[in-house]
């Protein structure tokens, strides 16, 4: 079959029909499946075939779709949805874990990562060495014979680094080494990690792919036999698997992904250029700026900057306050790859279980935004900016 490009596949990959030739999905909402006979029944417990299903914890028709669709624009064998972005987090590394193996993390992630790293895996007799990811230097450190995983956001929540994914991968591969990206930021359409050496892609569904909030959900993308074989067991015997309904709005939401996410990075990129150097501002931070730390690099990887920015107040956490008590379009929340704009204050919500010295170390300072650029005008969106920076 011809190579489609990845526009089409986001809207075509994985379509199953049932019997009426419907256009759009399917949703089906059952938790169950009936077998013609005991030995259907039987024989279906041994071995499901591809189009087979036995319980919606295990899996679906219309789950089925998004995983196959997700794992053609990815480029990996497969995938498996799960119930959120976190799910996925937790699935992909609790999954192929056991007490006295070792991970290498980097130490910039989100608080519900880092709280998985740090306190869950660690209970259960994981070790977890934490590296600052844009250092090769203390990955070869870190990574020994024993390293069972290495795990890193491809783009660093909240303060934007970038990971040399291929350097990484290559450390990672030549100890036996799984390398676990999370590639939220990057998103599926400017990042092509399995490419760059990845073994197993996770995303937050409930960002770009949905990016309209509404709904959770996330996937792992991987090997045939990491997914059916490692992640798959696990998750569906403790209840992380996605939604038939969330499932259909997931794939519905990759039909315009593509066109949403290119329009949301053209007025990012627009908007760290125009608000690199502002007086009320200490720092832009955006991956396409030269002025940031791994630029070079991130042009390298990204097919553009991402949808995401960081503007680091002057005047800390007041300053910062005052600023988005000032916004009039760009509304105040924690998700983000959404079609709203978001501005979030890392250091008081997503990132408030850490210390001010663990802030400090990351670089999420108390004057630290987080703006997730939407589909709104970019002229508009630039003027409620700096309207409320004047406020500050």
């Amino acid at each position: 079959m011809t190579e489609r490009s990845t526009r089409t596949k986001l809207v075509h990959s994985g379509t199953r029909r049932s019997q009426y030739g419907e256009v759009a999905e399917a949703i089906y909402l059952t938790q169950g499946f009936v077998y013609d006979t005991a030995e259907a029944a039987e024989a279906r417990f041994i071995e499901a075939g591809e189009d087979e299903f036995i319980y919606a914890r295990y899996g679906n028709p219309t789950v089925r779709m998004f995983e196959d669709r997700i794992a053609a624009v990815e480029g990996t064998e497969d995938a498996f949805a799960t119930a959120s972005g976190m799910a996925a987090v937790n699935g992909a590394l609790t999954s192929m874990l056991r007490a006295g193996d070792h991970v290498v993390s980097a130490r910039a992630l989100f608080g519900s990562c880092l709280y998985i790293l740090e306190d869950i895996l660690s209970r259960y007799g994981v070790e977890v060495t934490f590296v600052d990811g844009t250092d090769l230097a203390a990955w070869e450190a870190a990574i020994r014979p024993e390293t069972k995983a290495v795990f890193f956001e491809t783009i660093s929540n909240p303060t934007l680094e970038v990971i040399d994914i291929a350097a990484v991968a290559e450390l990672a591969h030549a100890v036996g080494a799984l390398v676990i990206v999370d590639n939220v930021f990057a998103t599926p359409i400017f990042s092509r990690a399995v490419d760059l050496g990845a073994d197993v892609v996770v995303y937050s569904a409930t960002k770009h792919i949905d990016g309209q909030g509404r709904c959770l959900g996330g996937v792992i993308c991987g090997t045939k036999q990491f997914v059916r074989k490692v992640a798959e067991p696990y998750l569906k015997h403790t209840g992380g698997s996605l939604s038939p309904f969330n499932a259909w709005v997931m794939l519905k939401g990759m039909e315009t992904l593509d066109l949403r996410v290119r329009a949301q990075a053209e007025t990012a990129t627009r908007l760290a250029q125009e608000l690199e150097g502002h007086a009320a501002l200490s720092q832009v931070l955006f991956p396409h700026l030269p002025s940031h730390p791994q630029h070079a690099l991130a042009k390298a990887q990204m097919a553009a900057g991402g949808t995401v920015l960081a503007l680091d107040i002057a005047g800390g956490k007041e300053a910062a306050f005052r600023f988005l008590n000032a916004l009039e379009i760009v509304t105040i929340s924690n998700n983000l790859g959404d079609a709203k704009s978001i501005a979030t204050h890392p250091a008081t919500t997503t990132h408030q279980r850490l210390t001010p010295e663990q802030r400090a170390e990351l670089g999420i300072s108390d004057g630290l935004i987080r703006l997730s650029v939407g589909l709104e005008d970019a002229g508009d969106l630039a003027g409620d900016i700096l309207g409320a920076l004047a406020a500050v």
